[in-house]
């Protein structure tokens, strides 16, 4: 029996195919149609009623097989979406009334079917039809694949797919099948929603910068900085939208273990970028510390305490006992509890005391610590700051105090604190806690376990004043016995401070003796020296001054006589080096080294010869030269030496033994040096002496 060709279909098939036609062939952008050699296919319409053809009379299509494979279409640039591609096996009905299919005696037809494909997915639905020809087509055989592109959906949905022919058996295939998410290679590198910028952090040293890579250069992308918190959320943060790559700075004080970081393109389901830098930053944790706060409430008979901080804490509040504030803090066992939240925390069944503390710690160290007696406002609390903290185990074991980390029995508590003989305070302390003196500041809810008490310690703490007075009349006798022994020093003292050192008398008490050269430039400065010097309350002896007593005694016997009265009294001796008495010291500096030649040439020793006993009567200088020099080598009495600038440039050998000032420049030194220890403040006097030597000089 001859199969109708397809001018013999039913007139309904052909006028869904001329319908379908007359459509114009409409598909989708990017929709297409792939059919293996041997068969043609066309696209006829991307958007129709599936359901709706008719069947064909005689041999039609079948379907062998229905497979989806997930692919990207991309319509241009920067334009590519996720579908999945269905590829259909095609075979030829066989001849109705039997016969053998296939065979060499069945007839070869040519053959145009019409094949319609659905997408259903929950974010769209539509159907194509697509039509097929076979030429030369054996029934029974398969013919070939035909190849649609393609059902779009989006990342990580479900499609579902039926395939179904208008041939007589109207067989239909379905399949369902998810699309991959972004971590497909291919839509990572072609879909914008998966391609995620990448963020890059940079610590400086007041900020840290946050750096936007991105991928796609004409996107809009949100930068949102937040705190994460595990309890709640850590609210909508900050959010800075930039077009491109984008450069942020955080300052350093915001830098927080909790602060994260998230950034996506402003496009329809983007993926976001998180990233949270900062929780193992050592710097940033110590910054968070910085920044919390406990606080300690105390409302009622219930003692509760709250955490205030921008991020998580991974710590535990620990009750603890100190005595003072200084007293390290005693933890109180089986109290301690983790830290939850920003909200206030109960320390159920802990009556509040003034030596109550929190502490937090984290990772074994104390973080903060909070007491009761730090307040602000500290309300009345029952229990004074001496009270002793006594432990009750659970069982039949005795009381115990808690200090120094440890359980003191009272037995051996009373042998430290020294307070009566052993055993008595621990009775005492047994007696307060039956007879209720003492406040119970814990116990635990099921009756069993340990018990805190508080114990009032003041009725027990004797004050040895005793002792202290003993102590204060030992050191006052040991005073008055030094004053005593040291009776001479102590008038001295007296009479030092009496003389003071006031800013118009500085050397008041002070005596001096001024040697001087008989020529014009050393007695203008003796005279200048000596009228500035006694305002400052030295007495100044210039000599050669004249008088009496060279005329009646000669120059050498009258010095002799001020110079020993110099040195008994203590005086200060000025040697004035001008030209002239310069040129006296180094003819005592020649002679005295001649005489020593002669005395090495001689066999023997030969007597101390002294030149200035060779000095004319009225050679003043050169006498005071043969007083002051063997005293000086000798290394006594108290000489000073005031070289006049310009006219000496320095000090002879002989006269180097003593501290050597230039005048006028090195006036300070020089009044220092008359003063002696004294610190009084000379610079002003020091600057009128220089002045008035420098117009005495300049004559």
């Amino acid at each position: 029996m001859r199969c109708p060709g397809p001018t013999g279909r039913a007139p309904g098939l052909l006028l869904l195919l001329l319908l379908l036609l007359a459509a114009g062939g409409r598909g989708a952008p990017g929709d297409a149609v792939i059919c293996s050699q041997g068969l043609a296919c066309r696209l006829l319409d991307s958007d129709v009623l599936c359901g709706t053809e008719p069947a064909a009379p005689g041999p039609g299509l079948t379907l062998l097989g229905l497979r989806l494979e997930p692919e990207v279409r991309c319509v241009g640039p920067d334009r590519c979406s996720p579908c999945l591609q269905a590829r259909l096996r095609l075979g030829l009905e066989p001849e109705e009334g039997g016969g053998d299919a296939g065979t060499a005696a069945s007839p070869r037809r040519d053959v145009t079917a019409l094949l319609l494909l659905s997408g259903h997915g929950y974010a769209s639905s539509r159907c194509v039809a697509v039509e097929v020809r076979a030429s030369s087509a054996m029934p029974g055989r398969r013919l070939g694949s035909v190849r649609f592109c393609c059902f779009e959906a989006p990342l990580g949905s479900e499609l579902h797919v039926t395939a179904y022919s208008g041939a007589r058996g109207r067989r239909r295939l379905s399949q369902t099948q998810r699309l991959p998410d972004c971590s497909w290679p291919a839509a990572r590198a072609a879909i914008p929603q998966c391609q995620v910028p990448r963020l890059q952090v940079s610590p400086g040293l007041t900020a840290v910068l946050v750096e936007v890579r991105v991928a796609t250069v004409e996107l809009n992308y949100t930068l949102r900085l937040y705190h994460n918190h595990s309890h709640g959320t850590g609210g909508s943060g900050r959010a800075v939208t930039a077009s491109g790559p984008m450069n942020y700075s955080v300052p350093l004080e915001e830098v927080l273990p909790c602060l994260c970081l998230q950034v996506w393109p402003e496009i329809q389901d983007p993926l976001r970028a998180t990233l949270c830098p900062f929780s193992h930053d050592v710097a940033a944790w110590e910054r968070l510390w910085l920044q919390t706060q406990l606080v300690l409430h105390d409302v009622g008979q219930t003692f509760t305490c709250s955490i205030s901080a921008p991020c998580d804490l991974p710590a535990e509040l620990v009750p603890c006992w100190s005595p003072a504030p200084t007293a390290p803090c005693q933890a109180l066992p089986s109290l301690r509890q983790p830290v939850t939240g920003q909200g206030p925390q109960e320390f159920q069944a802990l009556q509040p005391h003034p030596n109550l503390c929190v502490q937090v710690r984290s990772s074994g160290r104390v973080r903060l610590t909070q007491c009761l007696r730090d307040r602000e406002h500290p309300a009345v609390l029952p229990g004074r700051a001496d009270d002793v903290l006594l432990m009750e185990p659970g069982g039949n074991a005795s009381l115990c105090a808690l200090q120094r980390g440890s359980c003191t029995p009272l037995s051996s508590f009373t042998a430290v604190q020294g307070a009566g003989r052993p055993g008595l305070l621990e009775q005492q302390l047994q007696e307060d806690v039956a007879s209720g003196q003492c406040m119970q500041l814990w116990r635990p809810e099921n009756g069993s376990g340990v018990t805190l008490w508080a114990c009032p310690m003041h009725k027990y703490i004797r004050a040895r004043w005793a002792l202290a007075w003993l102590g204060a009349l030992v050191c006052a006798a040991c005073i008055l016995l030094l004053l005593l022994l040291k009776k001479e020093d102590v008038k001295g003292w007296l009479k030092s401070l009496r003389a003071g050192c006031g800013s118009k008398a500085p050397l008041r008490g002070r005596r001096a003796l001024l040697l001087h050269a008989a020529e014009p430039v050393a007695e203008r400065a003796a005279c200048v020296l000596a009228a500035a010097l006694r305002p400052m309350g030295m007495a100044v002896v210039a000599a050669p001054g004249g008088g009496s007593g060279v005329a009646a005694w000669g120059p050498l016997p009258w010095l002799h006589a001020l110079h020993r009265r110099a040195l008994r009294d203590g005086d200060t001796i000025v040697l004035l080096l001008s030209p002239a008495a310069e040129a006296a010291a180094r003819r005592w500096e020649d002679a005295a080294g001649d005489v020593s030649r002669a005395g090495d040439a001689s066999s023997g020793p030969s007597p101390l010869h002294d030149p200035g006993s060779e000095v004319e009567p009225c050679e003043a200088f050169a006498a005071a030269l043969s007083c002051a020099i063997p005293v000086l080598s000798a290394g006594a009495g108290r000489y000073v030496v005031a070289r006049l600038e310009p006219t000496v440039t320095s000090v002879p050998q002989v006269l180097r033994a003593a501290p050597a000032f230039v005048l006028p420049s090195e006036a300070v030194g020089f009044l220092q040096a008359l003063a002696g220890r004294r610190g009084c403040r000379l610079e002003p006097h020091a600057a009128a002496v220089a002045e008035r030597l420098r117009r005495a000089l300049g004559e």
